[in-house]
């Protein structure tokens, strides 16, 4: 069974193929081209997190591929307290023809992937974001052509966005940059499965402590909420960390002048990123939103049309 859980599980080829099809399915959307691709299929959106993006995302891009989906909330299911996570897989799997889910604990999706018999998606563990990394891949391709020899760099938290934006650059040829505060680094397994993917790609993975280092003459400026869902408890002392990270427009003028800055959302406008930015010209923030459903119709397609080669 395919499933869509991490992007190391992904070869250059089938990344690029997606964002091809993510690139087609959003201009023939613009067009007013409607193929019910996905008719008769359903997604069952499984959360344990809220999320408006997600949620909207994943449900209008059903909808515009012809099928539909169903929105199960934390106190319908209780993933692994009321039922058990294999019991809920089973049944869902009875019902429905691919199953997203987005949930605290990466080994709940993992357990999900396990026991289902069809597709399931990662739309956001604490260990990564593989749907936020390919929205944002698509938004740098449509914006630069490539993502090979693009510099892109991360400044903030390390964080499971982080890890998943650093996988899918250096996949595909780009130098990837991150600044971060000392403890608050990604994964070192993660960062040393990116530089050999980054050896394939001629890419390369850059770790720094100073922002000011990772924008200078960047391609790209990515940052996120210093503190993620579950880490509330750490909001006050992180608040105290990371204020050097913030992206404003001095970070961004170090920047290349066509340089373009993303934030997966939602934003705490002046804590990791200013209006100034977020609302500039160099910001790609709401274009990035809009792609997470068109990256994620491409998703759906390949897991449910596998070796239907008329539907892409």
């Amino acid at each position: 069974m395919k499933h869509f859980l991490d992007l190391a599980d992904f070869t250059s080829d089938e990344i690029r193929h997606l964002l091809d099809l993510g690139s087609t399915l959003k201009q023939e959307l613009k067009n007013g081209e409607f193929r019910p691709i996905l008719k008769n299929k359903v997604l069952a959106m499984v959360f344990q997190k809220p999320s408006l993006r997600t949620r909207v995302s994943f449900d209008m891009a059903m909808r515009t591929l012809g099928g539909d989906a169903l929105y199960l909330s934390p106190q319908e299911i209780g993933l692994g307290k009321r039922e058990s996570i294999a019991d809920v897989a089973r049944v869902l799997s009875g019902y429905v023809q691919v199953i997203m889910a987005r949930v605290f604990a990466h080994e709940h999706v993992l357990e999900l992937a396990k026991w289902a018999s069809v597709p399931v998606i990662n739309g956001l563990s604490d260990y990564n974001h593989p749907c936020q990394a390919m929205a944002d891949a698509l938004t740098i391709y449509e914006e630069f052509g490539n993502l090979k020899g693009l510099t892109i760099s991360y400044i903030g938290d390390g964080n499971n966005v982080a890890v998943s934006l650093m996988k899918v650059a250096t996949k595909l040829g780009a130098d990837f940059r991150i600044a971060n505060p000392e403890g608050y680094d990604m994964p070192e397994a993660d960062i040393e499965q990116s530089k050999k993917f980054a050896e394939l790609s001629g890419g390369s993975v850059t770790l720094l402590r100073e922002p000011q280092a990772a924008a200078d003459q960047a391609d790209v400026i990515y940052t996120d909420t210093w503190t993620s869902m579950g880490q509330e408890e750490e909001a006050e002392n992180r608040r105290k960390v990371f204020p050097p990270y913030q992206v404003n427009q001095e970070i961004v003028k170090l920047a290349k002048p066509k340089a373009i800055v993303l934030h997966c959302l939602p934003a705490h406008r002046g804590e990791e990123i200013t209006d100034e930015v977020a609302d500039g010209p160099h910001s790609r923030l709401f274009v990035q939103a809009e792609n997470r459903m068109h990256a994620q119709k491409a998703i759906l397609v390949d897991l449910l049309t596998e070796g239907e080669s008329d539907a892409k």
